[in-house]
């Protein structure tokens, strides 16, 4: 079925400094000029975004792995009604390539399965591999994703008892090099200070939660471009996740409990340093879909503006992932608030209207 002709009218956000009072969507498509001889028209108003991003979200996972298809639905129907109308699925271990065939589910970037070391992950959820296997494991996932690899950079070694990295940097150095061999980026989850550090030395291009970064692990990815999706949402949890550690891995407990403490003052301290941060959720592991507006009211709470917030969600995260947002002969995915989002950032928790490859869907 042709998707019917729309007129949006109001205050349409093209970009941070560019506002239009109307444009169109023909054929599906964004058009800035009215067509001709449109006969049935549907009208639009309110205030206009592009689809909101989720940068970091994992649709088809859920706290045991791979979840059946209509679960799957779900998630990807709950971000959709919630604005986000592109997910960077950062890792999970289903094909859910069947969601590009529906034009009422959201645009999937895909960055394949997890690669993490051996039993130094949750159950179920990525390729535990040693040192010798990663590169291959790199480059087999590079060929299953979207333009993206997912390491996990680092998590509770119970020798240690604290975070440790996956890796040695040498090892982590080799990896990198293979994707970029292969043609896509790579981000990694990382909650402690070294793996930053480490990942960064090897050219990493994006860090997952980065709740690590100190002073000098901050310099330099603003020096180098690494973008952060600090997952605030989740962060929020560190006191939950650690609480069974608390008797039996001490110093691990007391780690995460400092990393949750300072994450305001850590991803406050990253953007003044200019390192690009974007709005990611890490729905479907624990938490639930759908919390996009939350985590961009958490960065407003870390010190972006509420323009730079809405910017790391819509604008400058579609231009980070190569996607288009409002522009002549793109898609016509946009989400429609009653009110000015640029005022009041809560605003985008409540869509007045959503639309999705130019249909109206909510």
């Amino acid at each position: 079925m042709d998707a019917p002709v729309l007129r949006v009218r109001g205050q349409v956000l093209v970009g941070p400094d560019e506002t239009r009072d109307e444009l169109w969507i023909v054929d599906g498509k964004v058009s800035f000029t009215a067509p001709a001889g449109a006969a049935d028209v549907q009208t639009i108003e309110g205030w206009v975004l592009p689809g909101l991003v989720d940068a970091h979200c994992h649709i088809g996972l859920g706290p045991h792995g791979e979840v059946p298809r209509d679960v799957a639905e779900q998630q990807a129907l709950t971000d959709r009604d919630h604005g986000a109308l592109l997910i960077r699925d950062a890792g999970q271990p289903g094909d859910t390539r069947w969601i590009d065939e529906r034009d009422d589910l959201p645009k999937v970037i895909r960055a394949g399965r997890h690669i993490a070391r051996t039993r130094r992950y949750m159950r179920n959820f990525a390729h535990e591999v040693e040192a010798d296997e990663l590169e291959k494991y790199v480059r087999l996932e590079a060929h299953r994703g979207d333009g993206w690899v997912k390491l996990v950079g680092d998590w509770i070694d119970r020798e240690v008892g604290d975070l440790t990295p996956s890796w040695s940097r040498e090892v982590f150095a080799q990896a990198i090099k293979a994707a970029h061999e292969e043609g896509v980026r790579v981000t990694a989850h990382c909650f402690g200070e070294q793996s930053l550090r480490d990942l960064a030395a090897g050219g990493i291009d994006c860090i997952e939660h980065a709740t690590g970064l100190r002073e000098d692990s901050i310099d330099t990815f603003a020096a180098q471009g690494i973008a952060i999706v600090p997952t605030l949402v989740n962060i929020a949890q560190f006191p939950q996740i650690a609480a069974p550690a608390q008797e039996k891995f001490p110093a691990y407990h007391r780690h995460m409990l400092e990393l949750h403490e300072r994450r305001y003052d850590t991803i406050g301290a990253a953007h003044e340093a200019g390192v690009p941060i974007y709005v990611g959720t890490d729905a479907g592991g624990s938490l639930p879909h759908g919390l996009v507006a939350q985590e961009m009211a958490e960065l407003t709470r870390a010190g972006l503006s509420t323009l730079e917030a809405l910017d790391a969600a819509t604008w400058g995260a579609r231009r980070w992932l190569g996607r288009p947002g409002i522009e002549e002969g793109a898609d016509g995915d946009i989400v429609v608030y009653g009110a000015d989002p640029r005022q009041d950032i809560t605003v985008v928790a409540d869509p007045k209207g959503v639309v999705l490859r130019g249909r109206v869907v909510l």
